[in-house]
This record gives C-alpha cells, sequence and structure tokens, in this order.
C-alpha cells in the first residue's frame, strides 16, 4: 500500500508560482513512478507532470511544458512540483498519484492522494 498526501495549493494571482508537494509513505513507495495530475470542474482528470522512480526521466503535458518542473526526493519520499507562470485556466484540484511504471494514463495509477485545491485569479 501506498499513501500520499498533497500539500501546498492555495490562490495564488496570474503569473504567480506555486509549489505542490505530496509525501508518500509505503515500504516500496521509492520504487512507483509518480504523477502529478489535475482536474477542473467539468472536465476530465488529465496528467500535468510525471516522473520514474529513480528522478532521471520526467513527463510533461504539452501545456505545462517551460512553466511547470516535477522532482523527487527518494530520501524524504516526497514529489514536488513547482509552477510558475500560472493561469486561470490552470485552476484545478491538483492530484499526486503513484504507478508501477511512468505513464501518462489515470488508470494506470494504482494510488491516489486526496487532491490540493489550487486557484488562479485573473
Amino acid at each position: 500500500q501506498v499513501q500520499l498526501v498533497e500539500s501546498g495549493g492555495g490562490l495564488v494571482q496570474a503569473g504567480g508560482s506555486l509549489r505542490l508537494s505530496c509525501a508518500a509513505s509505503g515500504r516500496t513507495v521509492s520504487s512507483y513512478a509518480l504523477g502529478w495530475f489535475r482536474q477542473a470542474p467539468g472536465k476530465e482528470r488529465e496528467l500535468a507532470a510525471a516522473i520514474n522512480w529513480r528522478g532521471s526521466s520526467t513527463y510533461y503535458a504539452d501545456s505545462v511544458k517551460g512553466r511547470f518542473t516535477i522532482s523527487r526526493d527518494n530520501a524524504k519520499n516526497t514529489v514536488y512540483l513547482q509552477m510558475n507562470s500560472l493561469k486561470p485556466e490552470e485552476t484545478a484540484v491538483y492530484y499526486c498519484a503513484a504507478a508501477r511504471m511512468t505513464t501518462g494514463r489515470a488508470l494506470d495509477y494504482d494510488y491516489w492522494g486526496q487532491g490540493t485545491q489550487v486557484t488562479v485569479s485573473s
């Protein structure tokens, strides 16, 4: 079992930055790929970024490339999402998730956090 707890969400003005954190627990969490998804009201959940278990490979949605950075610290069992130049349309609940392999498909992720709200004001 893997437990995930997100933090760091909040209200930010357009163009601002936020750093999300996800604390993971579980005996083998360091062997999992980790991803950050987001879901806006009335929209499907989408992957923003993912990172492999070692932290050597990352994936970003086209919409966030150059603005978001995913990283992980396996010693702390924590994954981060640094979000810069935020846009109002990126207002959503952001979820941390764990999968056995690095993938962009939500259905491949076995474990999910409860989510953290990010609101970007215009």
